[in-house]
C-alpha cells in the first residue's frame, strides 16, 4: 500500500476522527480513512442487506473482546446500510434499555432507536419524520396521476399492516400525519411522529391527540419494530438494519428471571430471523464473549438459544464459516495494524505527506515498543494502542522540536480490560468485613511477610442482647 491510494481528508473529518479515537470512541465521520482488514466479515454482512434489501431479514451475533473495535465495525456496517437504501437505527442497550422489562425500559430502548433513525440523506440520525413525509409524498404523486383521494390511497396502501399487530392503530396515526399536513396542523403532526417514537407515556394522552387507544410500551416493543420494517418498505426504502451494541448489558443482570426474559426476545428475534416472518427487518447484536459463552449467565445458559448459535464443528484447524449467526470478530493482524496506523499518520497530516510526524521507521519501532510493553494486545485490542500513538503525533505536532525518538520511551500503554467485568468491591463500614462469612485474604506487610487479620472478640457469646445498653 503507498500512501499516494491515501485520499485527502477534509477538516471536519480530520478532527472528528482525531479527537473521537483520542477520546476511546468510535467517530461518527470518515470511518472509510480508518478501515482496514476484515474484508471476509464486511462480506458477510453484504450479503445479509442484500437479503433485507430484497424484504427478506437475518441476525448477526458480532461477537469480540472488549476493545477489540465491534462497535466501529458497526458504524461501518451501518454506513453501508446507509449506501444500500435501508434506514439504519441503533442504540447501546444499559440498565435502563433492554429488550424485555415491565418497567418502562424497553420502551426507554425504542425511543433510543427511534432518536438514531437514519437515511442516507439524514445520516445523523432523527430521520423519522423525513421517512413519514417520503411515504405521504408518494402518495400524492400517485394521487395527481389516478385522480384518487390522497387518504384512501394511504389507507389502501397501509391495508396490509392490519395483518401485524398494532397494524391498525399504526395505520391511524400514519393517517393523521396527512391529515396534519393536508389542514396545516403542525401538532397533530408532531403529536403523530412522538407517538411513532414512542414518546406517549400514557394512553389517555394518544387518545386525546390521535383518537388511538394504544401506545409503545414494553409489551409491544418487537412488534412494532415489525410494523415499522414493512412500513419503510412501503416508503421506498429496503428495510430496517438494528443494531445494538453493549450486549453485555444483559449478561450483567443479576435476577435471572430478568435475563431469561430478555433472553426469550433475542430467541424470538432469532426465529422469525431464520423462519422468514419478518420482512425487511435485520439485527446486529454486538457483544463480548463471556455475553455468548458464559453457561451460567450468557446466552448459552439459555438451552434454546445455545442450540441456534453453536459454531460450526467442522470449521476448526483454520477453517471459517462466515454464513452462521455468530461471527467472530477476527483480530487484527500486525500487517493490519501497521497499515492502520500509517492511515492515523495520514489523517493527522490532513493528507499532505509533507506534514507526516513520523516516519514508516518510527511506525515499526512505535509498534515494537508496543509488543514490548503489552504483548500481541495491542493489535489483537488495539483502542489504548490507538490513542496512544494519537498522543504521541499530537504531541510532535505542537512541538516540533522534539524528535520521536525521544518521546518513543515514555509511552505508556496498559493492557485493554472490561471494567463492566471486574470484580464488585466489598463496602467498608468502620473498617470491618461488609460480611462475617466472607474470607478476608491475608495482608501483606512492608517487609512482604503476610499478617492475619485477627477476628474481633466476642466475649458475650452468641447472645448480642446481653452487652446490650442504652
Amino acid at each position: 500500500m503507498t500512501t499516494s491510494s491515501l485520499a485527502t481528508i477534509r477538516p471536519r473529518e480530520r478532527d472528528s476522527l482525531l479527537q473521537s479515537l483520542r477520546a476511546g470512541v468510535v467517530p461518527r465521520l470518515g470511518q472509510q480513512h480508518v478501515q482496514v482488514g476484515r474484508a471476509n466479515e464486511v462480506q458477510a454482512l453484504l450479503s445479509d442487506i442484500s437479503r433485507i434489501n430484497d424484504g427478506g431479514s437475518g441476525s448477526r451475533f458480532i461477537i469480540g473482546d472488549y476493545g477489540s473495535g465491534k462497535t466501529f465495525f458497526l458504524h461501518v456496517v451501518r454506513s453501508i446500510a446507509l449506501q444500500q437504501k435501508l434506514v439504519t437505527i441503533h442504540a447501546d442497550l444499559s440498565p435502563d434499555r433492554r429488550l424485555h422489562a415491565t418497567g418502562g425500559q424497553a420502551r426507554s430502548l425504542y425511543a433510543e432507536l427511534m432518536r438514531n433513525m437514519s437515511t442516507r440523506a439524514k445520516p445523523d440520525g432523527g430521520a423519522m419524520s423525513s421517512v413519514v413525509e417520503r411515504f405521504v409524498t408518494q402518495a400524492l404523486t400517485e394521487s395527481r396521476t389516478s385522480g384518487e383521494a390522497v387518504e384512501d390511497i394511504i389507507r389502501r396502501n397501509l391495508n396490509e399492516l392490519s395483518e401485524l399487530t398494532g397494524g391498525y392503530d399504526f395505520a391511524e396515526v400514519i393517517t393523521k400525519y396527512w391529515q396534519g399536513h393536508d389542514s396545516g396542523n403542525e401538532q397533530l403532526k408532531s403529536d403523530a411522529v412522538r407517538w411513532l417514537r414512542g414518546e406517549f407515556t400514557t394512553r389517555t394522552d394518544a387518545r386525546i391527540a390521535l383518537g388511538v387507544r394504544t401506545i409503545v410500551d414494553d409489551a409491544n416493543f418487537y412488534d412494532q419494530l415489525k410494523l415499522l420494517a414493512r412500513f419503510v418498505r412501503l416508503a421506498g426504502f429496503g428495510g430496517i438494519l438494528i443494531c445494538l451494541d453493549e450486549m453485555v448489558n444483559l449478561y450483567k443482570l443479576a435476577n435471572s428471571q430478568a435475563r431469561n426474559s430478555n433472553y426469550e426476545q433475542i430467541l424470538r428475534i432469532l426465529n422469525d430471523s431464520t423462519q422468514g416472518s419478518a420482512s425487511g427487518l435485520g439485527f446486529i447484536f454486538g457483544g463480548t464473549p463471556d455475553f455468548l459463552l458464559d453457561p451460567r449467565r450468557g446466552l448459552y445458559s439459555y438451552a434454546a438459544l445455545q442450540s441456534r448459535l453453536e459454531e460450526n464443528s467442522y470449521a476448526v484447524d483454520g477453517l471459517v464459516d462466515y454464513s452462521g449467526p455468530v461471527l467472530r470478530l477476527a483480530s487484527l493482524t500486525p500487517e493490519d495494524f501497521y497499515v492502520l496506523l500509517t492511515k492515523l499518520r495520514h489523517v493527522q497530516a490532513a493528507g499532505d505527506e509533507s506534514a507526516y510526524l513520523i516516519s514508516d521507521e518510527g511506525i515499526a519501532e512505535y509498534m515494537n515498543h508496543c509488543a514490548e510493553r503489552i504483548g500481541d494486545a495491542y493489535f489483537r485490542t488495539p483502542r489504548n494502542t490507538i490513542k496512544g500513538f494519537l498522543d504521541l503525533l499530537a504531541v510532535l505536532e505542537q512541538n516540533p522540536e522534539q524528535r520521536w525518538q525521544d518521546l518513543l520511551s515514555g509511552v505508556t500503554l496498559e493492557r485493554e480490560s472490561n471494567p463492566d467485568l471486574a470484580p464488585l468491591e466489598l463496602p467498608d463500614h468502620g473498617g470491618e468485613s461488609a460480611a462475617r462469612n466472607v474470607a478476608v485474604p491475608p495482608a501483606t506487610g512492608s517487609a512482604g511477610v503476610q499478617t492475619q487479620i485477627p477476628n474481633p472478640p466476642n466475649d458475650a457469646g452468641d447472645d448480642d442482647l446481653s452487652v446490650f445498653k442504652l
